[in-house]
């Protein structure tokens, strides 16, 4: 078992993203964007300072968390299939020469305005992910879909249809313990009135997860936006059921990485000043000690 986290949460720069890292006593971090832009897309000459700064502070890179097919890409858009095949071309060198073996994927965009169940578009986000997770598997790298606003998170069904259809053994789960919590649960025919469980989703899916994000916080109000409103709490204070996730989890031998995504002070694609960006750092770096000591809690507790 391990610690990381989206240090972009912490701030901006890659110094401050593994000071953060180092002040946590952590190895690892989940790269997402630096300096405002994604891994993927930084220019190589900042990747390559990215590299050297890594490798002079001892931080490795667990995880790319690309925006390939995410909640951004409509899965009936060519345009945006195109996209998420070249962002994942563009990751594989980057993370070979990293040795990170984990990309950060997701199933297209949920279609607010349709019903959760059509097997004409099923087929469509099936046969997409397909190639893109064999690509993964031709270059030794594991795709792992995380429960967000897409398809495979619409409701534990649609995340184990998903298992049932891309067989790979690249294609891996992430669990998000925060998604469901601001999520309509997507069963059966409109209207979707209430949120998703995080407990029940977990429960459906645990034998197939292989990785974590750490996330807790309290549904505010429903949007017409992509996401839904809530309030981001430290973990153990939301409605994400984290303590009890974890626990279960260790109970059973889970030996895999939790990554914590605060969005309590700053979501990546917010503006960052320099105040906001001591604020992320501050509430990084305490939401990281808190979940350490959710973890040995329970770790205490388990050894009685």
């Amino acid at each position: 078992m391990y610690y990381t986290g989206f240090a972009d949460e912490a701030g901006s720069s890659i110094d401050i993203q593994i000071r953060a890292t180092k002040e946590l006593g952590w190895e690892y971090i989940e790269a997402r964007s630096i300096d405002g832009v994604n891994i993927t897309d930084i220019p190589d000459k900042k990747f390559d300072e990215v590299c050297e700064k890594l490798g002079e502070a001892g931080v490795k890179i667990n995880c790319f968390g690309s925006a390939v097919a995410n909640w951004a890409k409509d899965p009936r858009s060519k345009e945006d299939f195109e996209r998420s095949v070249e962002e994942l071309k563009r990751a594989i060198p980057r993370m070979h020469r990293l040795g990170t073996r984990m990309i950060r994927g997701m199933s297209f965009a949920m279609q607010k305005a349709e019903p959760a169940d059509n097997p004409e578009l099923e087929r469509t986000i099936f046969e997409k992910l397909n190639y893109l997770v064999k690509l993964c598997e031709d270059n030794d790298i594991l795709y792992l879909h995380e429960n967000c606003a897409n398809y495979g998170g619409q409701s534990y069904l649609h995340t184990l249809r998903l298992i049932d259809n891309i067989k790979s053994p690249a294609f891996k789960i992430l669990f998000d313990t925060g998604n469901p919590v601001i999520t309509e649960n997507r069963i059966g025919a409109p209207p979707y009135l209430t949120m998703q469980d995080s407990w029940e989703f977990y429960s459906n899916i645990k034998e197939f997860i292989y990785y974590v994000h750490i996330k807790d916080g309290v549904f505010v109000a429903k949007s017409d936006g992509i996401f839904n409103k809530a309030r981001y709490t430290f973990p153990g204070e939301g409605d994400g059921h984290v303590v009890e996730i974890v626990e279960d989890l260790l109970k059973n031998g889970y030996d895999g990485g939790f990554s914590i995504e605060p969005h309590m002070a700053s979501v990546f694609h917010e503006d960052d000043s320099r105040e906001r960006d001591d604020e992320a750092y501050k509430i990084y770096v305490e939401y990281g000690k808190r979940f350490m000591k959710i973890v040995e809690d329970i770790k205490g507790k388990l050894s009685k």
